[in-house]
């Protein structure tokens, strides 16, 4: 099938960002083939529902969302899109960089966040008030990835106060085995996953990947992998979607900073509108369960607007009462810590399909497989300390890491999940570290 060029994209593209991209066509032609073909409504190929979205310096942005961003892609409701994606920084964040450099980068330029985000993509039909569906078919990472903290006048991570020296760790990935070696005799499983997969806010003008918000966005969820499906609300015409931040792996909390970033070859992702399904807040699909979110600067805060999502959506899910949605998610959820870096804070809540699917055990000490560390506070933030905090020095004194490594294993492996609040109004943080990522020689 020949490659058709899509409706007159630059009428809608004008009518989004105005003028000025006629201007630059015109004045400036590119010689990149994937402008040319912007020009007619495409970038790279279009082909039996199925459009390709190179990651090129035309297609791709540094540190910020902006809702006047010409689209580099238009698509129908129902298409496949396969993207790429690059590294940080505009790709400059490639293996051979010091932290020195990584730091430069950050301080140089401040104000935008670190992620390299591909797109906007604008998809037909899509208006505020709809819900955009994004189902993860096939994520394929590059070969190599990264982890690095970065404290000091920074002030990045959670405890940048205790680990005041940056560090960076390189990673190759042996992806027929879909692992990677963190030290010798340590291995931590492939499991990639896009950090940032979002729409454009309503209001204008620049805004920082860093924050996620309900527009999706930098949510560091963990379970977003292939066979998952991101509900969105939209809240300009067209939704405007973008990708980012792409991850080989990645603990609950992203503690230190960052996970193992990467790219992705290939990002192959399906996209529906959901006419008239309005959101407050993202909602993610697994093949096993509904995931809702909250997300605030202070925790708690992000916890109360979990609780409020959760019960909204377990009323129209299941048919229940306030009251009853409410004892169904402290019988059945299972909250879980997404991040706690990235200036807003996240929680999400694995809701079961099956009712005997029962929610993970929160232990409050050692189990088989895994070391367990617990945290409890009246503040969910102080008691996510409180759990991390002994899980690091954990591994510096059983395991022989330093603390950096010890600082970093917890950021890329360890999963965090939140117990039932005590009747004192005290909360409590589970850290859990499988000991499965220690292997035999």
């Amino acid at each position: 099938m020949p490659d058709i060029p899509r409706r007159n994209f630059l009428a809608g593209a004008a009518a989004l960002a105005g003028a000025p991209l006629l201007t630059v066509a015109a004045d400036a032609p590119s010689s990149r083939p994937e402008i040319a073909a912007l020009s007619q409504g495409r970038v790279g190929q279009y082909q039996s529902g199925v459009y390709l979205l190179p990651a090129t310096d035309e297609t791709v942005q540094w540190g910020w969302f902006d809702n006047a961003e010409p689209p580099r892609a238009r698509i129908r409701d129902g298409d496949t899109v396969v993207m790429e994606t690059q590294m940080a920084s505009l790709n400059r964040i490639l293996p051979g960089m010091d932290v020195q450099g990584i730091t430069k980068l950050r301080v140089d330029n401040p104000g935008r966040g670190p992620h390299t985000i591909t797109g906007p993509i604008y998809v037909e039909g899509a208006m505020p008030g709809d819900a955009l569906e994004i189902r993860i078919n096939r994520i394929v990472p590059r070969s190599y990835g990264a982890n690095w903290n970065l404290p000091g006048p920074l002030k990045l991570g959670q405890f940048p106060e205790v680990f005041t020296e940056p560090q960076v760790k390189w990673f190759y990935f042996d992806l027929a085995r879909r692992r990677t070696e963190f030290l010798p005799g340590i291995e931590i499983p492939i499991r990639p996953f896009p950090g940032i997969l979002g729409v454009a806010r309503a209001e204008p003008g620049r805004h920082s990947t860093v924050p996620p918000g309900p527009f999706g966005g930098n949510l560091d969820i963990r379970e977003l992998v292939e066979g998952t499906t991101l509900h969105l609300p939209v809240f300009v015409d067209g939704a405007l979607l973008w990708s980012g931040d792409s991850h080989a792996a990645q603990g609950n909390g992203e503690i230190n900073l960052t996970a193992i970033e990467t790219a992705f070859s290939e990002l192959s992702l399906t996209v529906k509108v959901r006419k008239g399904a309005a959101l407050a807040w993202p909602r993610i699909e697994t093949p096993t369960h509904w995931l809702t979110t909250g997300y605030d600067r202070s925790l708690n805060r992000a916890h109360e607007l979990l609780v409020e999502e959760t019960v909204k959506f377990l009323r129209e899910w299941r048919g229940l009462s306030g009251g009853d949605a409410l004892r169904w998610m402290q019988q059945h959820g299972d909250v879980r810590v997404a991040e706690v870096v990235n200036q807003v804070k996240g929680l999400y809540c694995l809701l079961p399909k099956r009712l005997k699917d029962r929610p993970a055990a929160r232990p409050a000490k050692d189990v088989r497989g895994a070391f367990v560390t617990v945290g409890e506070d009246g503040d969910l933030m102080q008691a996510m300390n409180r759990a991390a905090m002994p899980m690091i020095e954990r591994l510096q004194a059983e395991k022989g890491l330093s603390a950096l490594d010890a600082y970093s294993l917890a950021s890329l492996a360890m999963d965090t999940r939140v117990g039932r609040a005590e009747a004192a109004g005290g909360k409590t943080v589970h850290c859990l570290l499988p000991l499965s990522l220690w292997v035999s020689p």
